[in-house]
């Protein structure tokens, strides 16, 4: 499977980044392009895990983009990480990492999306036409916020034990109002009750928005990430089942 490591121009500098994308056997024809997929990582950044989940969506056919979203306070890694990440360690990695997110305005969010978006398109291997955006822990807030502030480019949104929540006059009406894409909301046991979870979903229904949003049973939140004790087998391959179709209804392959 292809990969490319790469620095992706911003306002405030360069993101390096990590894409993953179908080699001649996958592709047929040398030069066939795929559709795009942008990828937020989990708070904890570019690594083996989220290297070979890009990897592994590539080889369904389609151009996997994964940037550092923290790139300001440095290369991957930004925070240096164990093998492993236990609840021993949690902690003190988390505390190490909030600073980072709490500087992460709006405002950067979205300057980043576009700089991530337009260089996405631009890529060789990417097909003209629609994208998708997915995200993971905080980087489902940061998908969000991208497909919401580009409606008709963004195809598909698909947000795993995610927040979803918003600030600012219009709140999170106003957001959810911006979406054209169909979304996909997979919600961790822990972070969502079932009361939550239905006021969230009365929202996407009133905002018009084509979408489905469930609550993984037994999950803990960080449920796909297999370098944590928060992974499920069993949801991760839920995970799956609900993307992988999503991106085939809604993204365009040649």
């Amino acid at each position: 499977m292809p990969t490319k490591s790469l620095h992706i121009p911003t306002t405030d500098g360069h993101a390096d980044a990590f894409a993953a994308f179908p080699d001649r056997g996958d592709q047929g024809e040398q030069g066939e392009r795929h559709p795009g997929v942008l990828m937020y990582p989990d708070a904890f950044g570019i690594r083996p895990v989220l290297r070979e989940m890009a990897r592994e969506l590539a080889g369904h056919g389609y151009y996997v983009l994964v940037p550092n979203p923290f790139y300001r306070h440095g290369p991957t890694p930004v925070v240096e990480l164990p093998e492993y990440i236990g609840e021993d360690v949690r902690p003190a990695l988390i505390g190490r990492l909030m600073p980072l997110i709490e500087t992460h305005t709006d405002d950067r969010v979205l300057s980043d999306a576009d700089a991530y978006l337009r260089f996405l398109t631009a890529q060789p291997e990417v097909a003209p036409g629609p994208v998708a955006v997915t995200g993971y822990c905080i980087g489902g807030l940061y998908a969000l916020r991208t497909a919401a502030a580009h409606p008709g480019q963004v195809a598909a949104l698909a947000e795993f034990h995610g927040p979803v929540v918003a600030d600012g006059p219009d709140g999170l009406h106003g957001l959810l109002s911006r979406l054209t894409a169909e979304v996909h909301l997979g919600h961790a046991e822990t972070d969502l009750t079932p009361e939550a979870l239905d006021e969230l979903n009365q929202a996407l229904n009133a905002a018009g928005v084509d979408h489905t949003s469930e609550i993984y049973p037994g999950t803990v939140h960080g449920f796909t990430m297999s370098d944590t004790d928060a992974f499920s087998p069993t949801a991760l391959r839920h995970h799956w089942n609900r993307l992988l179709p999503l991106l085939a209804r809604t993204l365009t392959k040649g």
